[in-house]
């Protein structure tokens, strides 16, 4: 047996395993998720849309703007509910941007930044788009007794890796269907245009984010929001040179 069949063989044995742990969304929630909003409007080229009322709202769940607080811990219930999952299908995932720099101030969300986004390899989102594209994982959430229902959903578009398609530079979404809060997770695949004018080791992302590949792996381990998670090996020349030396002093 060679090592392609045993790789996939590895791949549907993982996506068997935990095929009771979580639900696909019925005809009824992926034809609303074909639909702009709620009132029945065809979706541009644009895949995923925001609300009205706030873009780090979905506009499908997202029905008011949280206070502050609440807000605070249902995206510290969404980080973890997302790294958790990840983990238990065998999926590889790490912080950046933003998230990565709350991560080196101090392991939590950065105050007043409600954005959050992490990568995935481009054969791990591969994965996910074949096995998991629609499925509503449950969980329990550690500070409520009750179980929230987080769905993940892969943009079609996430194949195409052209940095001109700026309506669709987020590859998947891991969404609160409670809230309509959700954490933006893109792809890292090798840089083609570079390694056509001879340059070796370059990595990007379809948002124009590029990156040497010795940056990124191997992965370090670290602790975000009370929960385990991977982050880039040179974090602080990532950090550097998306935000400037000063942050990695500045801590206001």
């Amino acid at each position: 047996m060679n090592i392609f069949w045993l790789l996939f063989l590895v791949h549907i044995a993982i996506a068997q395993r935990y095929l009771g742990k979580f639900r696909f969304e019925d005809d009824d929630i992926k034809t609303r998720a074909n639909l702009r909003d709620g009132i029945g409007r065809r979706r541009s080229q644009k895949y995923f849309h925001e609300s009205t009322f706030s873009a780090f709202y979905d506009a499908r769940y997202g029905k008011g703007s949280l206070p502050y607080d609440d807000r605070r811990n249902q995206l510290s219930a969404l980080t973890k509910a997302y790294l958790t999952t990840m983990d238990d299908i065998g999926i590889e995932t790490w912080l950046m941007h933003g998230s990565l720099l709350g991560w080196y101030r101090n392991g939590k969300l950065i105050p007043g930044n409600f954005d959050i986004h992490v990568q995935v390899a481009d054969a791990s989102m591969q994965h996910l788009a074949s096995y998991y594209n629609m499925s509503v994982h449950s969980v329990k959430l550690a500070s409520r007794d009750e179980n929230r229902d987080y769905l993940l959903e892969i943009n079609p578009n996430w194949m195409d890796a052209s940095t001109t398609d700026v309506e669709n530079q987020i590859d998947a979404r891991w969404f609160d269907t409670t809230t309509g809060l959700y954490i933006n997770i893109t792809a890292l695949r090798w840089d083609e245009e570079a390694k056509s004018r001879g340059i070796d080791g370059r990595v990007m992302c379809k948002d124009d984010h590029h990156y040497l590949h010795n940056d990124i792996f191997p992965l370090r381990d670290g602790t975000f929001e009370d929960a385990p998670v991977k982050i880039p090996f040179a974090y602080a020349n990532i950090l550097v040179e998306e935000y400037g030396k000063e942050s990695l002093d500045n801590y206001s």
